[in-house]
């Protein structure tokens, strides 16, 4: 029985294909396989001849590395089409090419190149990239080595922090949904703003910065790029094209926006002051996390759009990452920042921020939804005095709403009414916690958050309405996945808190 078990098991092997060629031809796979690491897809020249027909990669000998096509190459293969494209090439396409797909589509299959994530020899892949973990990248050879550093760090892999075939994907991803040529991935938001902004600011110049930006941006911009001698005006948020160009010195470099507005939710003439940016030589930044997808500052004049991924691209409160997309002119500055910073987004956080992009858009239309049903019911309330909610018509700047966004969120705030004071405003926020929502900063995971804020804590140039008639405290809402009756009974539940509150406040006077 054995002998017969063994004769059997030879006769098998020799209709087993041999090599790449072979396993092609008998089971209908055109594609050669070939490495895309350098020292086959970079320093030595392309094989030819049996190596060629056989898919196998080449050694500096010129025969084939000795690793058959069952085991894959050097350990570590990563395979590619034989049309020899570099993995940090191209504009973020996936393999065929998205460009001209919506947005849907794009969530889903941009940076996705599959045939570059398998090492077998039939083309069979998987649906996402492996996550790989690198620091030192090795080297077969010296021309190899040489190859990785003609035009550093810009020749594909090269050394972990300037990016591994995992976070390739993700800005890649990133970059075709912003519209833009490439992308950088970072540490954090705060990491993609500030390496954005030193990209075009040197000591002695001048930046003109949204009054409304996000407050570690308006920190960075005082105390760290003060200390080397660039300055920063502030701007209001909704100011006309003319009175931004009015404040243009001979030495601004850059014209910072973020629209909407992080704790008030005024929106910018985008593309007024863009345009203005443009006219003068500025380059143009947007922080662009409040709007993945449903707002394009690149297409309305900017040269470079940042997003905090830690928000609504990761998705789930899980993860810090930065990611900043840039206009083929802007690219290769941003990258240097970036390189020169040393702030690498980490593997892991790269794998779970692609695979948040691929629900980005089923997870921002529901965010969308049910944010706007609560907008809705709170204008309806007593104790309400204005809702911050761009998409809603009362909104003083809907219009432009409605001109360069094709959708909403779920964060916006609201004002009390002056009723009520500070300590009615927190009991209401206790209050909430004591339910489905949570207290704390970031936002864009699945869960409802609540956070008191005081606009004018991160303002200089303009100061919010706190003291007209009506005007009293604020609080900023992140509506989640929940259901949205669900969070309605917490907010009456909040409310009713806050009156008690007061009246105790009264009380007590």
């Amino acid at each position: 029985g054995l002998i017969a078990k063994l004769i059997l098991f030879a006769t098998l092997l020799q209709f087993l294909p041999r090599n790449r060629a072979e396993a092609a031809a008998q089971f209908g796979g055109g594609r050669k396989i070939q490495s895309m690491f350098v020292p086959h897809a970079g320093s030595l020249p392309m094989p030819t001849g049996p190596v060629a027909a056989a898919g196998l990669c080449p050694t500096p000998r010129g025969g084939a590395c000795g690793q058959s096509a069952r085991r894959g190459c050097l350990g570590v293969f990563l395979a590619r089409d034989s049309s020899g494209m570099d993995p940090t090439e191209g504009n973020g396409s996936a393999e065929g090419g998205v460009e001209g797909y919506g947005d849907d589509t794009k969530f889903v299959k941009g940076g996705h190149k599959g045939s570059q994530w398998t090492t077998d020899p039939l083309g069979r892949s998987v649906v996402n990239p492996p996550t790989i973990h690198a620091s030192t990248v090795t080297f077969p050879t010296v021309g190899a080595l040489r190859e990785a550093t003609k035009d550093y760090p810009f020749r594909g892999l090269s050394y972990g922090r300037h990016g591994t075939p995992t976070s390739w994907a993700l800005e890649e991803a990133f970059a075709t949904l912003e519209g833009g040529d490439k992308a950088c991935a970072v540490s954090s938001g705060v990491a993609a703003i500030n390496s954005a902004m030193l990209a075009f600011l040197e000591s002695g110049d001048h930046c003109l910065v949204s009054d409304g930006v996000y407050d570690p941006t308006r920190s960075f911009c005082d105390h760290f790029l003060a200390r080397f001698g660039v300055e920063t005006t502030y701007f209001d948020p909704v100011c006309s094209p003319k009175e931004l160009e009015a404040m243009i010195k001979p030495n601004t470099k850059l014209l910072f926006l973020e629209s909407p507005s992080s704790l008030s939710f005024e929106l910018h003439d985008f593309s007024g002051l863009a345009k203005v940016g443009k006219l003068h030589d500025l380059a143009v930044v947007c922080d662009n996390t409040w709007g993945p997808s449903i707002f394009k500052p690149l297409k309305l004049g900017a040269d470079v759009s940042l997003n905090a991924a830690t928000k609504y691209i990761g998705g789930h409160s899980d993860l810090m990452l930065g990611l900043i997309a840039c206009t083929k002119e802007t690219y290769r500055r941003v990258k240097l920042s970036v390189k020169a910073l040393g702030c690498p987004a980490g593997p892991d956080d790269c794998y779970l921020a692609l695979r948040g992009i691929r629900t980005l858009g089923v997870r921002l239309q529901r965010h969308e939804e049910s944010g706007l049903a609560i907008a809705r019911w709170l204008e309806q309330r007593p104790e309400v005095t204005r809702v911050m909610h761009p998409a809603l018509p009362s909104h003083p700047q809907h219009q432009v709403w409605k001109r360069e966004f094709t959708g909403s969120c779920g964060l916006f705030s609201f004002q009390l009414t002056d009723e009520f004071g500070n300590e009615a405003a927190d009991a209401f926020c206790d209050s909430l916690i004591q339910g489905l929502f949570a207290m704390g900063y970031s936002w864009g995971g699945f869960e409802s958050l609540v956070l008191p804020v005081e606009i004018n804590s991160a303002r200089s140039a303009t100061q919010w309405d706190y003291v007209s008639p009506g005007c009293g405290p604020t609080v900023r809402l992140h509506i989640g996945l929940e259901d949205v009756e669900d969070l309605k009974v917490d907010l009456e539940g909040g409310f009713a808190a806050m009156r008690a509150r007061q009246l105790e406040v009264e009380n007590k006077g």
